[in-house]
């Protein structure tokens, strides 16, 4: 059986070239990139390079990049470096459809005493700027806010959003983890002032990332230990895959172009669905999106038995956060969204990636109406059957 992989907003296999980059790291370049011979000489240079590779998939300069093992540490570390930076602001504002990881941070700054507002979004998943205005104060320490939704797919206007962060003396952190690869991210553009990534969503590897701090902003280690990374993160560099997350970095800025014609294949795989199988809802699909992304709900099933369905066929897709399936009941975003509770159950999360071909959604569209005409006929909903 052939393995159909839509769920690249989850993780995505390691480019290639990457790959190779990595390999020698691993091996006879195995020296520790402190160390002051040539072969500690020969890792630290490659550091450099993979983080001016990083640099310019962001946008920043390379001396603002710290590498980390990945988004949630970045999250980590930039949330509770500036409560810990801003004693006198113990006010922060984000949205209530963010990530899972920065969302367990919510969590955390309320638990240290601190003060959340939760802006909204509307039934398209699109971010309430007027909401967002009147909650931030004069003692808001961060608005923290994702640059792309990772279940919708939906955009957020994050450089207006940095506008009005800024009017009010606020810190703006961006998690560009889900748009970094699909469309262009440009911290300076942005307005961030701190901005995370995650390698694993862009074909880097798993256990990579890193945390954009702009130049002025001070904020103390979350990992204490040695002088690495300029002082910001403790711990002996990663050295292949931090070579492999900027190899990685360099192809997803350079294959940007690509994703056009990934937004055209999303496109038709929507349009078929709608034209062959009744009562669906593409979530978000009234708001600009990443071009790979497409959430749809289908009436009168679960979207874990589609799920399910679909993965006996070697068919790999979604039911929302791939940190946070699991849970029947629907996803926080599309409470927040409002989304009629037979839709929302029944959703289930289609994201392709560069590599994915017209013949492959074609097989897909070719079994999904006769599965979910199935599905329903033997669905029950709050005990009630079709």
């Amino acid at each position: 059986m052939d393995l159909i992989y839509l769920d690249h907003n989850a993780t995505t296999a390691l480019d290639s070239e990457a790959f190779e980059a990595m390999r020698p790291w691993f091996t006879e370049r195995f020296g520790n990139a402190s160390a002051a011979y040539a072969l500690g000489h020969l890792s630290d240079g490659a550091v450099v390079a993979a983080r001016e590779q990083a640099a310019a998939l962001v946008g920043c300069t390379p001396a603002e990049v710290v590498f980390t093992s990945g988004g949630t540490e970045s999250l980590n570390h930039a949330v509770k470096g500036v409560w810990e930076a801003l004693p006198a602001k113990r006010h922060l504002v984000t949205t209530a459809v963010e990530h899972p990881a920065l969302r367990a941070l919510v969590v955390w700054w309320k638990g240290q005493g601190g003060e959340i507002t939760d802006v909204g979004v509307d039934g398209e998943g699109r971010l309430d700027l007027a909401a967002l205005e009147a909650a931030v104060r004069p003692d808001t320490a961060l608005v923290a806010i994702m640059a792309a939704n990772n279940e919708t797919g939906v955009l957020f206007p994050v450089a207006e959003a940095a506008r009005i962060a800024k009017a009010r003396g606020a810190l703006f952190l961006v998690d560009a983890t889900q748009a970094a690869g699909k469309i262009p991210v440009d911290a300076v553009a942005w307005g961030a002032d701190l901005l995370c990534l995650s390698g694993h969503k862009f074909h880097g590897p798993k256990g990579t990332g890193l945390l954009m701090i702009r130049r002025g902003v001070r904020l103390k280690p979350l990992m204490l230990g040695g002088s690495q990374e300029r002082g910001r993160r403790g711990g002996t560099e990663n050295v292949p895959g931090i070579v492999g997350l900027g190899k990685a970095a360099e192809r997803a800025r350079l294959g940007l172009p690509r994703m056009e014609r990934v937004r055209q294949l999303r496109d038709g795989l929507e349009a078929r669905l709608g034209e062959d199988i009744p009562e669906l809802r593409i979530h978000g699909g009234g708001a600009s999106r990443l071009p790979n992304t497409s959430l749809v709900g289908f009436a009168g099933l679960e979207g874990e038995a589609l799920q399910l369905r679909l993965g006996e066929h070697g068919i790999c897709v979604s039911t929302g956060s791939a940190c946070s399936t699991g849970m029947r009941e629907p996803s926080h975003v599309l409470r927040a969204m409002q989304v009629p509770e037979a839709y929302a159950i029944g959703t289930v999360r289609f994201s392709l990636g560069r590599d994915t071909t017209e013949g492959e959604l074609a097989m897909v569209l070719d079994l999904l109406p006769g599965l979910v005409l199935a599905l329903r006929e033997n669905w029950s909903f709050k005990g009630h059957r079709r």
